[in-house]
């Protein structure tokens, strides 16, 4: 009985002196292990960032393609990025970039619907000490941006009036469809036209169509039904002539060459056909224009060295080279 007595005697004293010993480091960092594990996940979210991307609209496959490869190589390196569609509306971009500001953005990747009306978002962002990466068309004031990537846009037009000397060396009437309020189809129409000087070619019609499709195929059915013998339409971008393409084919006729720019999979489905009135297209590449400016703007935010102006090489397609490039997809 005296053995039990004591065994129990010994057992209540080391669980008295265990609890003691606890609460003698109750506070202590230590001890507090939820602290530590708070402590730890701040720190693996240091170094992260949070992008924002706006460009002209997303109904562009083109834009779509280029917001899928900044996404995929930012959300690689453990960042974040948050889109949002303007729909072609410099206004409605200039408020989505307000929101994205106060939604705390480290940076953005912008491509302006109206490369000289952003401006007061550039001011915006500016005064908020958010990174711009100007990406695809310049804005108008660059002294707001801290790197630009994009196409070389005045070679990509250059490529389709060599081509067109080419093929119509006699020279002939032509029809201008382009977008004034973006930098990247002002740069193409002016190395366009600045090639075919000269070279017996005569502008005879020409319009903003905002770069839009069916804006593009509503106004070239009007010039075709205003004007004859048309030798060629040099198209701001792909969609201008794509859109274009069907006002042809609606006015019956048979003996354009339509030259866009982008080399997108829609139009490099045309260049596969025998009968088509599409003659080529000035190629660039949204995969490598995304990659480049998520780099860029990564390397910005780190402090770390990069180029403030990077020009991607563009590549002119045309039915007799578009099997290298593939029909199913951007270069």
């Amino acid at each position: 009985m005296k053995k039990r007595l004591l065994a129990v005697f010994l057992i209540l004293v080391l669980t008295v002196c265990m609890a003691a010993g606890c609460k003698q480091n109750v506070g202590t960092t230590q001890d507090n292990a939820i602290v530590e594990e708070e402590e730890g996940a701040g720190e693996d979210e240091t170094g992260t960032y949070l992008f924002g991307f706006s460009c002209i609209s997303m109904e562009n496959p083109y834009f779509i393609t280029l917001e899928q490869s900044l996404r995929e190589t930012v959300e690689a390196e453990g960042n974040t990025m948050i889109t949002r569609d303007p729909a072609d509306d410099p206004e409605v971009q200039i408020s989505q970039i307000q929101d994205m500001i106060e939604e705390g953005i480290d940076a953005i990747f912008l491509c302006p619907v109206s490369w000289d009306g952003i401006t007061p978002a550039l001011e915006a962002l500016r005064d908020a000490g958010i990174k711009i990466i100007n990406v695809d068309t310049q804005v108008k004031d660059m002294t707001y941006v801290d790197a630009y990537i994009g196409s070389d846009n005045r070679t990509a037009g250059e490529l389709c009036a060599q081509d067109l000397t080419e093929q119509r060396p006699d020279g002939g009437r032509v029809v201008i469809l382009e977008s004034d309020a973006q930098n990247s189809v002002i740069e193409r129409i002016t190395g366009f036209e600045e090639t075919i000087a000269g070279q017996g070619f005569e502008v005879v019609a020409r319009a903003d169509t905002k770069g839009e499709l069916n804006q593009a195929r509503e106004t070239a059915a009007k010039i075709f039904a205003e004007n004859d013998q048309i030798t060629a339409v040099m198209c701001g971008n792909d969609q201008i002539a794509l859109g274009a393409l069907v006002a042809a084919h609606t006015a019956g006729l048979t003996d354009v060459l339509i030259y866009g720019v982008d080399g997108s999979p829609d139009l490099k489905k045309e260049l596969l056909k025998s009968d088509t009135l599409i003659r080529g297209t000035s190629g660039q590449s949204p995969i490598s224009i995304g990659k480049d400016a998520a780099r860029t703007g990564m390397a910005v935010l780190n402090g770390e060295d990069y180029e403030e102006e990077l020009y991607e090489d563009v590549f002119f397609i045309t039915s007799e080279n578009v099997d290298m490039y593939g029909a199913d997809g951007w270069q």
